[in-house]
């Protein structure tokens, strides 16, 4: 019990963090072949996969579902991750593109989605690549709390796998089963 304390406490300690001076990221940086950033690209790559092949795997028809008035549709789900990814960023001083919309949640149009989710995780690995491994242990404010740029990282894939798992539950309610759950 003790253990499973103590790695609550050093899971939870990462989610805290706030905004730098917003910067730009160039688009063609070479990622790693170890260490954090590498970890953090394969999480990243899985995550991603699934998430895009589950939202494909959704009909259109279902973007609009929800499965309670007062909580996001599938399409409002897949486009918070999307806003999730740009706005985490901000906390690492690196702004959303000029193009993204305002309103992102209201993005419900299947392709529009994709394309759009796509972006966001192309904004996230351009991030991971541009960052040193020293900035890495920067020390930032996310939401008034203390953490490094790595915590803020960390926090990204948090918000990830979490709307991932709500993602399939939606799904399931749809009678879709994820890409990779299923047994051909």
């Amino acid at each position: 019990m003790k253990r499973l304390v103590t790695l609550a406490l050093l899971l939870a300690a990462p989610i805290v963090f706030a905004q730098q001076n917003a910067k730009k990221l160039p688009q063609n940086a070479v990622a790693p072949k170890a260490g954090f950033r590498t970890e953090f690209l394969a999480d990243l790559d899985d995550v991603q996969k699934k998430i895009i092949d589950l939202a494909t795997a959704v009909p259109a028809e279902k973007y609009t579902w929800r499965p309670n008035t007062d909580v996001r549709s599938v399409s409002e789900v897949y486009m918070h991750i999307a806003g999730g990814n740009y706005f985490l960023g901000t906390f690492l001083g690196v702004k959303p593109p000029d193009d993204m919309p305002k309103d992102i949640e209201k993005i419900s149009d299947k392709k529009e989605v994709l394309a759009a989710l796509q972006k966001s995780f192309d904004h996230v690995r351009a991030i991971v690549k541009n960052t040193s491994d020293a900035d890495f242990e920067k020390p930032v404010k996310l939401f008034g709390n203390a953490t490094t740029q790595r915590g803020v990282l960390v926090t990204i894939l948090n918000h990830l796998h979490e709307h991932l798992g709500q993602s399939i539950a939606y799904a399931r309610m749809n009678n879709v089963t994820p890409p990779w759950s299923r047994k051909d």
